[in-house]
């Protein structure tokens, strides 16, 4: 049966299970006493069976605290292990998960919490101020607050005056959740929505995406495939993302994986927790491999079990990498919060030798890893030969995908145009944006779904397509997605300024974006530096803050008053160059 027929391609998704909760109940009556999650912050571990039953028990808890099926139920914290017990207890309670992002403060949160109208919140003792400094524009029906112990992880300065002081009066502790007795009993099928990831937005606020658990089923499938029931996954990625919460944690359970979970990267310490768990897959986001590559060489930069690695975006160090650390696969790939991953690729570092010696490999045999590759029909890329940058592989096989032009017309091959989508089963694509339907509509005009990614195909006889930029409006800082629109708007709450244009510029380190905003200020203002910064940190994140901030007397503008912002960026490059000389 080919794999274009449609009853071939759904077989091909479903076959090994469509409903993550599932999977995580399959694996813990298979395997009880495996660890699940191994929360290396502060050594604590997670059986299967523990998983489940603590599922299981928090959701009766949240079910009890009001949470019916269909609830939003908002997790706010930096404890990934608080918020993946947190994700199945509310898939269990038959609600929708909603991480928030933990960096966010002031409107930004206030505008996702409001958006998101969760009918519970889960957070922990640290951000009591930072939501009460928004009290005024929305608070939870009602709040389970994680509490640490005395020198436990995450335990914060005065916590216990904190709580007594901010903590709302009917919120449950999180240890008092769990409840002994049933969890709802709740139906779940594929095309149930089951979380909302935000997404930035270029000309708006940031979009929740409304996803199903068929989309999660989608996004994992490719990339487990390369994962045997030993492989271990080291996640340090948060779980407010597709990344850490699908792509890491997510696809786990369908191979029934260890994970071992740590809050964020630390350059310092990446191998000792590798070592730790026994870690054999991971992924790295850009400035991450060249601060691993930054660490004092050792005798040992081999002695580890780490094999398989993914790179987002793709990295011209990918092969000394490899040769320092003894990685035998890299993975690349093209993904979305919307999407999912829609194109892969696998180099193999190595093609005639073992990266390391026998006792550190743990896994699918490098043999096996290619078969399966080939079965998939993803391109086998030879790591020592140069490759494109921005190389995506090929497409996945449950997607039509075109190259386009402005009215959605077919570009020729070589050409740039905007990546669209088709699905080719239905239910890969989310259900759409959450109270955006103005805009879900927008990006699903004349029957495809527009992914807002410049690409070109540079390789048709492998279907080979590489990514060029993103159309407009965003940037890639620290692993997150930054829309100039939230930028622009963040800095305009300043007193002093009456406009500004936000720009992207090669970073100073790895392969993603620098901030640099140019302020127009109010006729008689007179801004310095300072203050500009001091305002950013005040309202903005830290990867969203400015690198570069220029004052200008007045904004460059096309007859139609848009900013010209090329005129900008090429300025700015021009005077960082003549520094630089």
């Amino acid at each position: 049966m080919s794999v274009e027929d449609p009853a071939a391609l759904l077989d091909l998704l479903t076959r090994d299970g469509e409903i993550i909760l599932d999977k995580l109940d399959q694996a813990a009556a298979a395997h009880p006493d495996k660890v699940f999650l191994h929360y290396g912050e502060d050594g604590t571990q997670v059986t299967y069976g523990e998983a489940a039953r603590r599922a299981s028990r928090m959701a009766a808890g949240l079910a009890h605290a009001g949470v019916r099926p269909g609830d939003r139920v908002a997790v706010l914290t930096r404890n990934a292990l608080v918020t993946a017990l947190s994700m199945f207890a509310i898939w269990r309670a038959g609600a929708i998960f909603a991480p928030v992002n933990f960096n966010l403060t002031g409107a930004l949160l206030s505008y996702q919490l409001t958006d998101a109208d969760p009918r519970l919140l889960i957070t922990d003792a640290s951000f009591l101020e930072t939501l009460e400094a928004i009290a005024g524009d929305w608070r939870a029906e009602r709040t389970v607050l994680h509490i640490p112990g005395p020198g436990a992880h995450g335990e914060i300065e005065g916590q216990a005056e904190t709580v007594a002081r901010l903590a709302p009066a009917d919120a449950i502790r999180l240890d008092a959740l769990e409840r002994d007795e049933a969890p709802p009993q709740v139906e779940r099928g594929p095309h149930d929505p089951c979380s909302i990831i935000y997404t930035s937005g270029t000309t708006g606020p940031a979009k929740g995406v409304l996803q199903t658990y068929r989309w999660i089923n989608q996004y994992t499938q490719m990339f487990r495939g390369f994962d045997a029931p030993e492989d271990v996954i080291y996640c340090d990625l948060p779980l407010y993302h597709v990344g850490g919460a699908y792509f890491m944690l997510g696809r786990a359970v369908w191979n029934g994986n260890t994970v071992g979970l740590w809050d964020r990267f630390s350059p310092a310490r990446f191998w000792d927790r590798v070592h730790e768990v026994g870690a054999t897959a991971g992924i790295l986001l850009d400035v991450m491999v060249p601060r691993l590559m930054a660490q004092p060489p050792t005798d040992d930069d081999r002695a580890h079990t780490l094999r398989k690695i993914h790179i987002q975006p793709y990295s011209a160090q990918h092969h000394a990498f490899a040769e320092r650390f003894g990685i035998d696969f890299m993975t690349v790939g093209f993904g979305q919060t919307e999407a999912g991953h829609v194109f892969s690729a696998l180099i193999d570092e190595f093609p005639d030798a073992e990266a390391k010696p026998e006792e550190w490999r743990r896994g699918l045999t490098k043999a096996e890893v290619r078969a399966r590759a080939a079965e998939t029909g993803r391109i086998l890329y030879d790591g020592r030969e140069d490759l494109p940058k921005g190389i995506m592989g090929s497409p996945s096989p449950l997607y039509e995908v075109a190259v386009l032009d402005e009215d959605d017309r077919p570009v020729a091959a070589g050409q740039v145009g905007q990546l669209c989508l088709r699905p080719k089963v239905p239910g890969i694509l989310p259900v759409g944006y959450l109270n955006k339907p103005e805009a879900t509509l927008k990006v699903l005009k004349n029957c495809w779904f527009h992914t807002g990614d410049a690409v070109k195909l540079v390789d048709p006889a492998r279907n080979g397509h590489v990514f060029i930029d993103r159309m407009g409006g965003f940037f890639r800082v620290r692993g997150e997605n930054v829309s100039s629109f939230e930028v622009e708007t963040s800095m305009a709450r300043h007193p002093e300024v009456r406009a500004c244009a936000a720009v992207p510029i090669p970073a100073q380190e790895g392969d993603e974006d620098d901030i640099a905003v140019f302020i127009e200020p109010h006729d008689g203002a007179r801004p310095d530096e300072a203050s500009l910064r001091a305002h950013a940190e005040a309202v903005m994140p830290r990867y969203m803050r400015p690198r570069h901030i220029r004052i200008v007397e007045a904004l460059p503008v096309t007859p139609t008053s848009k900013v010209e912002k090329y005129k900008l960026k090429t300025a700015l490059l021009a005077e960082l160059a003549e520094g630089a000389g």
